[in-house]
């Protein structure tokens, strides 16, 4: 039997993050350029349930009944099988590899899952839609990031851009023309599910300071998502240093994101931010496509270890209606 293989791209937030835990709206777009892939080999030799995974990325082979019950990848495949219905698998080998950086706030866990869910279902003869995708992908995100939005794993399975609120159905966002981002990996980095639970601290001792700072944040989500829509791209610009600014008060960012956003302006972006949960991770930069590489090269030099610049496309969505 040939091998199956399926593939599933990166994710940046651009603005919303920390704000959508708690119901508020975040959009998110797909990142073409760095993709995650699994590819199965069947192994007819072998007794049923026996699941080689094998991900280099993170240094992991071992049979999938030998990982611990927690084990994103356990949970994933428990989820698959219930789903299905299935009392076991056949046995196969599946590797799973990206060029995602891996807790740098581009998706990496939420794309991995949902490569091996396609590649696994497509194995089985049971492919799987959009929608079942990211519900199942969700489960794998809920063993990284404790508390996830469903933001990763949604943006990632539909391939859209998205406007997203927690517990509602997804949005996808028509995009009136097209932009340019140039996004920075810093270099440093951060846990998800870490600091979703220090802003979860932070928010209980002051959940008034903590509310306005995600009402603040949702009422620039909803200006963006006009700007989106309406082609106004000049517009994101200075959104997104007003996004910055409020999640700098939300306490996730750093003296070195700051730094890098600084030097992104200085080199003629039109707006800069970080994106992700913080604390390390990427920043990203609004670009006219001719100063990409000149802001590129300015993030290089003043501390990201590497960049990313990807254009986000023109598409023909139904208008967006945010609730």
């Amino acid at each position: 039997m040939p091998s199956i293989s399926a593939s599933a791209p990166g994710k940046i937030i651009l603005f919303g993050e920390h704000a959508v835990v708690y119901g508020r709206p975040a959009i998110a777009v797909p990142v073409e350029g760095v993709r995650a892939k699994a590819m199965i080999l069947a192994r007819p030799t072998a007794p049923s349930n026996n699941v080689l995974i094998e991900a280099p990325d993170i240094g992991l082979k071992s049979l999938l009944n030998d990982l611990p019950k927690n084990h994103a990848f356990s949970l994933l495949f428990s989820a698959v099988k219930s789903y299905l219905n299935l009392e076991h698998f056949p046995a196969f080998h599946l590797r799973a590899t990206s060029s995602i950086p891996i807790a740098a706030g581009l998706g990496s866990g939420a794309a991995i899952a949902v490569a091996m869910l396609r590649a696994t279902a497509e194995f089985l003869g049971c492919p799987l839609t959009d929608e079942e995708t990211s519900l199942l992908a969700f489960e794998s995100e809920k063993a990284y990031h404790g508390t996830p939005s469903g933001i990763d794993n949604t943006v990632i399975a539909y391939a859209k851009p998205v406007w997203f609120v927690r517990g509602q159905p997804v949005q996808f966002i028509p995009i009136a023309s097209p932009f340019t981002l140039v996004i920075a990996n810093s270099g440093i980095k951060s846990s998800t599910a870490e600091i979703v639970s220090v802003v979860r601290q932070n928010h209980e001792k002051d959940p008034a300071a903590y509310d306005s700072l995600f009402d603040h944040t949702a009422r620039i989500s909803r200006q963006a998502l006009h700007a989106l829509q309406f082609g106004a791209i000049n517009d994101l610009g200075p959104l997104m240093l007003e996004n910055h600014q409020v999640l700098q008060h939300m306490g996730v960012s750093l003296p070195e994101l700051d730094r890098l956003i600084n030097a992104a302006m200085v080199a003629g972006a039109l707006g800069a931010k970080l994106s992700g949960a913080g604390h390390g991770g990427n920043v990203i930069a609004l670009v006219d496509p001719e100063h990409a590489q000149a802001v590129a090269e300015t993030l290089l030099s003043n501390g990201a270890i590497e960049t990313i610049t990807t254009r986000i496309s023109a598409n023909e969505e139904l208008p967006c209606s945010p609730s």
